[in-house]
């Protein structure tokens, strides 16, 4: 346990942002553990309650949600882990000229790895579980809550904290791969990102595709499943149809890990494109030619913001047209659903707040990536200085590189969270009586917002470590290792 955690302490600055992500990971699981109980005392209780099936759909969505917050934590672990073993190349580079191993040095990142997991995981974990058996009292003693007994601090709640714990882990050792390659001879240069030809690899390419390819023909089972059109073939598709969600989910896992891998392939063309519509001013164009440059960089800090924006896109789509579907259903077979729309409702508000865990865990990626992305590049940003660009150009080019990347991050993400958020609910909850096929409900809204959100996000981001690089004079900043 020595070893992990004197690691750790020799790099501590650079895992802060981790161990948030790690504790609200682990938050979120205890959380929805702790909402799930009090939840399903409630419906139990309810005449709804006794059918059985509302408590079914509750025990679904809350682990596809905790299963999409310990996804969302592992990129954004593995994002910041590969940001962070960039800027330390020359460092490790010098350990390998003294007669490291890069094994061993792989083995000293994943060691900080689980240290930054056993933190975040028990901290977050025991602070959610505090407050889950406060708000349960609270909500009893205000009246919102019949009073009854509520089963809120349970075993299952470590589960979710041993999951945050190996999923930190395993991604610190994914994020940490591009140790292997980093050789003895780069001690004498700078942090640097690996070149387009390494990261664009054919090998890449095929596994990326596979995964969106087979993801995207998982995705369309479940939605066949859960419209239970599959169902009069055999016996065996009409056990597993009211399952369909879940094969939905797993389908969109594959697909959506296809769509991380490729990001080098397709988004610093995006991001190009998007720059040049920002003006043909020095600034604006060197922002624009930096995206195809270094497709590592601008894939990496573009993924998260992509996230972000799935998610939350995912969320507000799944909700309304899981409401537009209980209605349409309820037209269709009166009286069936009498009290529903009001536990649905109960329900949606519980889940509005434990899916913004996931949000905050995107947005700190988005942040710390960015961040650590500008800081490591104040050599490039010195030699820009000292070739005659002023400060106040610097900012404008870090200002534009940070709007094209919200703008085709929110677009790739507006589409994917529309797709995966329809797909959701049609597998949910598309086969029940007088259910039907709709078209996925667009809450306009709730969209504008998260544009918006997503915007400023990245610009804030940009902001301050922009400040501070700028801030060294150009000979201070090519100095700098």
């Amino acid at each position: 346990m020595s070893r992990p955690f004197s690691a750790f302490r020799a790099n501590a600055r650079d895992h802060r942002a981790g161990i948030l992500v790690a504790a609200l990971s682990a938050a979120f699981g205890v959380a929805l553990v702790g909402g799930v109980n009090i939840l399903g005392a409630y419906i139990g209780a309810s005449q709804v309650g006794e059918r059985g099936s509302v408590r079914l759909a509750l025990a679904i969505v809350a682990g596809i949600f905790f299963v999409v917050a310990v996804y969302v934590g592992a990129i954004v672990t593995t994002n910041t882990f590969s940001t962070v073993i960039a800027g330390r190349t020359r460092t490790i580079a010098l350990l390998r000229l003294i007669g490291s191993s890069a094994r061993a040095q792989r083995r000293s990142v994943a060691a900080e790895g689980l240290a930054v997991g056993l933190i975040g995981g028990v901290i977050g974990g025991a602070v959610a579980a505090v407050l889950a058996l406060a708000a349960a009292r609270v909500f009893v003693a205000t009246g919102m809550l019949p009073d009854a007994s509520y089963p809120v601090l349970t075993p299952s709640m470590v589960g979710p904290v041993v999951v945050v714990v190996l999923t930190t882990w395993l991604a610190s050792w994914i994020g940490s791969r591009r140790v292997l390659s980093v050789t003895p001879v780069q001690a004498l240069g700078a942090a640097e990102e690996r070149p387009a030809r390494v990261v664009r690899s054919r090998s890449r390419l095929t596994v990326s595709l596979v995964l969106i390819v087979g993801g995207g023909a998982v995705l369309t089972l479940g939605l066949l499943l859960g419209l239970h059109v599959l169902a009069p073939l055999s016996a065996f598709f009409a056990r597993i149809s009211p399952y369909g969600v879940l094969v939905a989910m797993a389908g969109g896992i594959l697909s959506f890990t296809g769509v991380v891998l490729a990001a080098p392939f397709f988004l610093p063309t995006v991001l190009r494109g998007v720059g040049l519509l920002f003006g043909r001013g020095a600034a604006g164009r060197l922002a624009a030619a930096n995206a195809v440059r270094n497709p590592e960089r601008s894939s990496r800090t573009a993924i998260g913001l992509v996230i972000g924006v799935t998610l939350i896109t995912m969320f507000v789509v799944a909700a309304s047209t899981w409401l537009e579907l209980i209605r349409d259903a309820s037209a269709r077979e009166p009286g069936l659903y009498d009290g529903v729309s009001e536990i649905i409702g109960g329900v949606l508000a519980v889940f509005t707040v434990l899916v913004g865990f996931s949000a905050v865990i995107a947005a700190c990626g988005v942040v710390n990536t960015l961040s650590l992305s500008v800081l490591q590049r104040r050599r490039e940003l010195g030699l820009l200085r000292a070739l005659g660009f002023s400060a106040a150009q610097v900012r404008r080019m870090i200002l534009a590189e940070s709007a094209q990347l919200t703008v085709a991050s929110v677009l790739t993400g507006l589409v994917l969270g529309t797709l995966y958020g329809w797909i959701g609910a049609q597998s949910l909850l598309g086969g029940i009586p007088g259910g039907a096929l709709l078209a996925p409900v667009l809450p306009w809204p709730f969209l504008v917002a998260i544009v918006l959100a997503a915007a400023a996000l990245a610009v804030a981001a940009a902001l301050a470590p922009t400040r501070r690089a700028t801030r060294l004079s150009p000979v201070e900043a090519l100095a700098v290792e």
